[in-house]
């Protein structure tokens, strides 16, 4: 069953190696995954079921990466030395993979053994105290915003009817305009999208999100939405309160912190 949802930001800037004196910039994000971890390891969740969406994309399909062992590492950023490491939940992957093709869900699986930063930065700093957890890292795709809403039903439709326990973490940064920090400057598209996703996320408002014009929404140069509406989708019709813990954009990049307390 489904124990716990979050929405976290995956800047590595939150990394001590990478964002050094920019920590103190991140400070209120930084506290505030402090505050999920502690909530996650409450919940005691077997599984985390991760959406990142940086992973390996497919046009028509969304994926799942199943591999013996995962490794996330940010060499890309310049950290040689920082490593986690992860283990598949293959039963449960092969139940989602199952219940996908049931019901006409577009759905493939993939063997990436290194995970991107999207996966990694919240493994990073979610994971320190939990133990005996295992790893379902879920890609995105192009499909269109509905499509991602549903594919988060059919997830809820399989992992709230396991014995399991289960947590869903949505990876997403917000608008990378989200003022005149950002590298590109500001835009009214970005400022836009993220006080509307965070409106309807605080209401439980997938309509709301879903209605949202979708050419605002690239304009808006985000990367969290379609992780954020299947995060959604798999809380629908369970009985949870959301609880945004930090917004914050620094650098011109939205960063929301939000946890769903599930009753």
């Amino acid at each position: 069953m489904i124990v716990f949802a979050a929405t976290v930001p995956h800047s590595p800037l939150l990394i001590s190696t990478i964002g050094k004196e920019h920590r103190e910039t991140l400070a209120k994000t930084i506290q505030a995954y402090a505050e999920v971890e502690q909530a996650l390891y409450i919940a005691k969740p077997e599984t985390l079921v991760i959406l990142s969406p940086h992973a390996q994309m497919y046009p028509d399909a969304f994926s799942g990466n199943v591999s013996d062992i995962f490794v996330g590492q940010l060499k890309e950023f310049g950290d040689h030395g920082t490593t986690v490491e992860a283990r598949v939940d293959f039963l449960l992957l092969d139940h989602l993979h199952r219940a996908m093709r049931e019901e006409n869900v577009p759905f493939t699986l993939t063997s990436q053994p290194e995970l991107d930063y999207g996966f990694t930065i919240p493994l990073l700093l979610l994971t320190s105290h939990l133990k005996n957890w295992k790893l379902i890292p879920l890609a995105t795709s192009l499909l269109d915003a509905r499509m991602h809403y549903e594919f988060g039903r059919q997830l809820k439709r399989v992992l709230h009817a396991e014995e399991r326990r289960v947590a869903v973490i949505a990876s997403a940064d917000l608008s990378h305009h989200a003022n005149a920090n950002a590298p590109e400057g500001a835009t009214a598209e970005g400022q836009q999208f993220d006080a509307t996703v965070r409106e309807k996320l605080k209401a439980l408002d997938a309509p709301g999100l879903l209605a949202m014009d979708q050419s605002l929404v690239e304009k808006a140069g985000q990367c969290g939405y379609k992780p954020i509406l299947s995060l959604l989708g798999s809380l629908e019709h369970i009985n949870c309160q959301a609880k945004e813990l930090c917004y914050e954009a620094p650098f011109g990049v939205g960063y929301l912190t939000e946890r769903f307390d599930i009753t």
